[in-house]
């Protein structure tokens, strides 16, 4: 009787929680609702953050502050991390962080978020391989509280990265332990079926909750006893926050045009045209390249399927595809040329950028030296102008794959394909639901698929990108679900680098090491860098409401009011008189 009690009053708290979800809603006050788009692409499935693949705002590794919370807040102008649920970080010896907690942080049941927590979450890694955040322990020995509001990370002696851990404090939600190891129960503790929760009525820490889901829709409405209220000054301005889930770029990109979404993460090409209009629309630059460039989105191998496997083969497509225009036509004047390397040439990373190394092994646009490379194995040309190796292979049809409706990409990779085909390589695009391609990615169920490496910004940069590439530790064979390393690559002094590179604090020493790293993948391939991109674009119109943060106005990052220290933009915007 007690049990079935207290069922009911976790049911009704549940439903009045969250009072609407699988239900019509109405018109959302526009003055009060913040529309958003570019984070969600196909039909929301779930909202587990131990998934792979969960819905907006859960979306892993992200930092996005909106339902759950990580530690910190990472600044992508400052490259660092600022306070939110932890209150401070320090490394007290090479291999000793001490985090301390705020005091008066609460979940949204009411519950307090304590120490507790965080070790509870960080030790789910530990527990299960299917746990994205696992990788930490590698080089993790202990995690332990020290009282309610301060733990202790110890790393490995023989295997410590401070660079992983750093990194965790900004990307990991801390989860309910009161909340989770429940989860984990009903689930008989199966990895399997607790990713399969679909985690309907989150119970976070931040600032709103799940109100409303459908096909059509993801709506969150602000939590009114958030914790932070203090700690920011208020609550967040927007009541409601929704994300209409569009099937293209072009929707979405209509919708902000038209002023029915305010603030995108969305390929909007030649955005200037838009204030040439006379639209409201703004980014953070007024000039090119208009965003700030952060990333490399990539072409990666399936390098188990034959003849991908073959490095000759990998390069000759490398000297095939036509960087240039991708650029000029992809990404219309938001990216230079791409350059055959893993470091940004440009940047607080650009320190580590070797043009002379570029210069001796890398590629560039240039198909007579695909043909020549071609030949140079052994392959002739079919009757059909395709090159067949000496086995017999033919190179093609070989798929290349990116989500539909990622318009950049898309063009991105036909021009891939049309670059290929002229020299007698045959690529085929093929452009599924985003969850298709997300699976297929994990899986290693692809021939060459797109996809950015170490896709958030972090302050370990390159070492993020490499690690996300080329290291092999902890990576599940292909068929089992892999989050990173896509192509299975495998490198013994690959992997003896990315372990040795966190440990080392001279400049002279990590340039030679990231020089190292970079030969290597110039000369392995197991990805090709297309275009340099920014880690979010960032566009905003003010037709309802205004003082986003920009260049003039830089009191938040470009990390459209969602990710890390970009929250700091829903506490300032105003809504239009």
């Amino acid at each position: 009787m007690k049990r079935f009690l207290l069922l009911l009053v976790l049911g009704v708290f549940v439903l009045s929680f969250v009072p609407a979800i699988g239900a019509g809603i109405g018109e959302l006050p526009r003055s009060e609702t913040l529309y958003t788009a570019g984070l969600q692409w196909g039909p929301p499935t779930n909202w587990n953050p131990l998934s792979g693949s969960p819905a907006w705002p859960i979306n892993a590794g992200s930092g996005r502050e909106l339902i759950y919370e990580t530690l910190f807040m990472y600044n992508m102008l400052t490259g660092k991390l600022e306070p939110l649920i932890g209150k401070e970080y320090e490394w007290v010896d090479n291999l000793t962080l001490k985090v301390t907690l705020r005091d008066d942080v609460y979940w949204q049941d009411g519950q307090p978020l304590t120490a507790y927590d965080a070790v509870y979450t960080f030790e789910l890694g530990k527990k299960y391989e299917g746990c994205p955040w696992s990788n930490i322990w590698l080089y993790v020995k202990d995690i332990f509280s020290v009282g309610k509001y301060m733990f202790v990370v110890k790393l490995k002696p023989e295997n410590p990265n401070r660079f992983v851990v750093t990194d965790a404090l900004g990307s990991v939600y801390i989860l309910p332990e009161h909340i989770w190891k429940n989860v984990e129960k009903e689930n008989n503790y199966d990895i399997k079926k607790i990713r399969e929760f679909t985690n309907v009525h989150p119970v976070g820490s931040g600032p709103y909750t799940l109100y409303y889901y459908s096909p059509e829709k993801i709506v969150l409405k602000r939590y009114d006893n958030y914790w932070g209220k203090a700690f920011f000054g208020g609550l967040p301005v927007p009541k409601y926050f929704a994300h209409p889930i569009f099937k293209s770029n072009d929707e979405g990109n209509l919708a902000l045009e038209k002023g029915n979404v305010d603030i995108s993460q969305q390929f909007v090409p030649q955005i200037w045209k838009m204030w040439e209009k006379g639209l409201p629309i703004g980014t953070w630059y007024k000039h090119p390249p208009y965003y700030v460039p952060a990333m490399t989105p990539s072409l990666w191998f399936n390098l188990h399927k034959h003849p991908l496997d073959i490095p000759e083969v990998r390069r000759a497509i490398a000297y095939c595809i036509n960087y240039k225009k991708i650029a000029q036509l992809a990404m219309t004047k938001y990216s230079p040329t791409a350059k055959s390397s893993l470091i940004l040439p440009f940047g607080g990373e650009s320190k580590y950028f070797n043009e002379d190394l570029v210069k001796q092994y890398g590629w560039e646009y240039d198909p007579k030296k695909a043909e020549a490379l071609l030949k140079s194995i052994g392959a002739k040309k079919g009757k059909d102008g395709i090159y067949v190796l000496k086995d017999g292979t033919r190179l093609g049809p070989f798929k290349v794959e990116c989500p539909y409706g990622w318009t950049d990409w898309m063009v991105s990779l036909k021009i891939v394909a049309q670059s290929a085909r002229k020299v007698g390589i045959d690529i085929q695009t093929y452009f599924p639901d985003t969850p298709v391609w997300a699976n297929d990615r994990m899986t290693g169920n692809f021939d060459m698929i797109m996809d950015t490496p170490a896709p958030n910004s972090s302050p370990s940069q390159p070492w993020d990108r490499f690690y996300a590439a080329m290291y092999s530790k902890d990576v599940p064979p292909i068929g089992q679900l892999a989050f990173r390393n896509w192509g299975r690559y495998k490198n013994a002094r690959v992997d003896e680098l990315l372990e040795k590179i966190p440990t080392v604090t001279d400049l002279s020493e990590l340039k030679s090491l990231y020089g190292e790293l970079d030969k290597i993948y110039m000369k392995d391939i197991p990805i090709i860098v297309l275009e340099y991109r920014p880690w979010l674009f960032y566009e905003y119109n003010t037709s309802h409401w205004t003082n986003f943060p920009n260049e003039d106005n830089p009191y938040a990052p470009p990390q459209i009011c969602t990710d890390g220290a970009g929250i700091l933009a829903l506490y300032k915007i105003k809504p239009a008189k």
